[in-house]
């Protein structure tokens, strides 16, 4: 396998859908217009519409898809289970109880995604509570965290009865993966850089990790505390992503697969990789919600989910238990 010429691949992939993704829309623009746009903002309606619509939206989608991605590999050697997934700790059901209870009181937008991240942030502490002193054991983290989901999505559904009616299409929305108002894609950008630069100094433990508990000792390496850096900051790229767009699911699932499929399981090469399969994947899906049925907008969630779901089950059926 040569996973440089894939890497530079995927590479190519994103700028394709990046470039797909300014073209299209309501209001069609040639590649020649895009280039005008991108290189001279003169003020006309294709540069508006590049520069304070969909470059920005563009931008953040494919950070926010990355962010999911890369969590959704570190979290798949933190659970040694191959259909580990960003959201399967409860991270996303903190955030999403957050921002409906802010919703609920009649907070302002604004503070809406600080209301995610606090929320993932108390739910991410909250886990390290419940399992802090029991060596990180992955059977009980993973069962901790499906525990904590399932009480998230009980007080979400809760909040959403007490809900007015008026509010409830936009709660819905929101639950579903909204990338309408992700128009600042500075902090999701900086959070990629430093979580991917983070990850890769990783990347050699994460390799021998991944050969099971008994192995990685005899290796050197010890799991509890590489377990904890993997969670905090596999929960910390989860909490950024899912304070700008909401709760997008099924990225951080089928992104490190693909990647994993093309450049096998070093994690040096997995890692970006998968961070540029799954800006990529949520990006097209992006440009598909927001031009299916033009003007109206869907949420991105529901394309995530229609590609997530049958990947999901075919692998479930075909992934074999993990070694001792």
């Amino acid at each position: 396998m040569r996973p440089l010429p894939r890497l530079a691949g995927l590479t190519l992939l994103a700028l394709a859908a990046l470039g797909l993704a300014l073209s299209v829309g309501s209001v069609a623009l040639s590649p020649a217009q895009v280039a005008r746009a991108l290189w001279l903002d003169d003020g006309s309606i294709p540069a508006r519409i590049l520069h304070e619509l969909r470059l920005p939206r563009a931008l953040s989608a494919f950070a926010i898809g990355a962010l999911l991605a890369l969590a959704g590999a570190l979290i798949q050697v933190l659970l040694r289970n191959p259909l580990g997934d960003p959201y399967v700790l409860g991270v996303s059901g903190g955030a999403s109880l957050a921002v409906l209870l802010g919703m609920l009181l009649g907070l302002p937008l604004e503070w809406q995604p600080s209301a995610a991240f606090a929320g993932a942030l108390a739910s991410m502490l909250l886990l390290a509570l419940l399992v802090h002193g029991r060596a990180w054991a992955t059977d009980r983290l993973l069962l901790t965290g499906v525990l904590l989901a399932s009480g998230w999505s009980a007080l979400i559904s809760f909040v959403l009865s007490l809900g007015p009616p008026g509010q409830l299409p936009g709660m819905l929305f929101w639950l579903m993966g909204d990338l309408s108002d992700a128009l600042h894609p500075a902090l999701s950008w900086s959070a990629l850089a430093l979580g991917l630069g983070l990850a890769l100094l990783l990347a050699p433990s994460l390799n021998v990790a991944g050969r099971g508990v008994l192995r990685a000792r005899a290796l050197g390496v010890e799991p509890g505390p590489l377990h904890a850096k993997i969670y905090f900051l596999s929960s910390g790229l989860t909490a950024v992503a899912v304070s700008q767009a909401g709760a997008i699911g099924f990225v951080g699932l089928v992104a490190p697969h693909l990647a994993r499929l093309l450049l096998g399981t070093d994690h040096r090469w997995l890692l970006p990789g998968a961070a540029l399969t799954g800006g990529s994947l949520l990006l097209l899906a992006d440009t598909a919600a927001r031009t299916l049925i033009a003007p109206m907008q869907l949420p991105v969630g529901v394309f995530t989910a229609l590609l997530g779901v049958p990947l999901f089950l075919y692998l479930l059926g075909r992934t074999p238990a993990p070694p001792p």
